[in-house]
């Protein structure tokens, strides 16, 4: 990196339906049980999940009726613009920014299709220059927070002086299936929610941390582990169940070499910002690391109160971390399509 990028502010933002893991097991076996039993048979997936609630940019009601790709397109198109809104007018705020002092804005989000892309929606809303740079990523998944991160950090270093805004919005319950499920399908409805994270970057290190660099690495031939499938109602997940044992068993040799590319260890890692799939990969994350059972107290936390967001989740992590006290060197981590693990190492200002 040719210049030193600060990460000026990051706050979050959550849509306002609370959903109690109790009450959207009850919803789903009451929807699904007399057709699919196999939802009976998968409901310990709601009590293991280590969620107690999420949050979504509908009522529980709205997602038991049928709802096909159009209908689902323009709750994204309504739904993601005002999270994006939220996340980015606090973000700017605590910056001491508006709209008109942004030179960059990424935006990551891959469950929904909007174009004109929500940063061109949200123009006139944030107040946006005429001239501001757009850049919308879609097709990272839950990688996205990192790897948004790490892009809004090249195109600072690239424009000394520049102030880029970085915002990523999620809407996964919208991936909800009505009629026919498959256990993915099941697995999917226990786990996400929806939410968005921003942050503002600059040229001047006058922010909370300092990224020092970025790395990626994708697996060859392992497109079948996570993305998305299309049908009528929309995009439908796809997550395979060997997430866990491929995470324990393949991350920690990717992760060594991605640090060493950067002259370091895990042992000069203070804190690993661990995005959360689900409970099981929590555990295979320390596993892999060996961080210890119970060292990625905060990325529980945050699945706990919030699901799996996708992109959003790991800032939501950063954000919490940062508040009690950012160690000296940390690197954020998520794994996302591809299949794809993106970090970003970061200094404590």
């Amino acid at each position: 990196m040719t210049a030193t990028i600060g990460i000026v502010s990051l706050e979050t933002a959550s849509p306002p339906f609370e959903l109690p893991q109790d009450e959207v097991l009850q919803a789903v076996l009451s929807h699904f049980g007399d057709r699919f039993p196999l939802v009976e048979r998968l409901a310990p997936v709601f009590a293991n999940s280590g969620i107690r609630t999420r949050q979504a940019v509908r009522p529980i009601e709205w997602y038991l009726e049928p709802r096909g790709w159009p209908e689902r397109s323009e709750v994204y198109l309504e739904g993601a613009l005002d999270l994006f809104c939220d996340a980015a007018g606090k973000a700017l705020a605590a910056a001491g920014l508006t709209g008109a002092d942004i030179d960059v804005i990424v935006t990551a989000s891959t469950t929904g299709v909007a174009t004109p892309s929500l940063e061109a929606r949200a123009m006139t809303r944030m107040g946006f220059r005429p001239d501001a740079a757009r850049v919308p990523v879609f097709g990272i998944g839950c990688a996205g927070g990192a790897t948004g991160l790490a892009l809004a950090a090249r195109l600072a270093a690239a424009q000394p002086g520049a102030k880029v805004l970085f915002v990523t919005v999620e809407l996964c319950t919208l991936a909800f299936r009505n009629a026919e499920v498959s256990a993915t399908d099941i697995v999917a409805t226990a786990l996400f929610g929806d939410g968005a994270a921003a942050c503002v970057l600059g040229s001047e290190a006058d922010g909370f941390a300092r990224i020092a660099s970025y790395a990626e690495h994708t697996w060859p031939d392992s497109l079948d582990i996570m993305g998305w499938r299309v049908d009528g109602a929309g995009l439908g997940v796809v997550l395979s169940q060997f997430v866990p044992p491929f995470v324990q068993k393949k991350l920690r040799p990717a992760m060594d070499q991605m640090l060493a590319a950067q002259g370091l260890v895990i042992d000069d890692v203070d804190r690993f910002i661990c995005h959360p799939g689900g409970a099981k990969v929590v555990d295979a994350l320390e596993a892999a690391l060996d961080l210890g059972q119970g060292a990625l107290d905060v990325e529980r936390e945050v699945l706990r109160e919030h699901g799996n967001m996708s992109a959003p989740t790991v800032l939501f992590i950063l954000d919490r971390i940062r508040r009690r006290g950012l160690p000296p060197r940390s690197v954020l981590t998520a794994l996302g399509p591809g299949f794809t693990a993106s970090t970003v190492t970061l200094l404590a200002a």
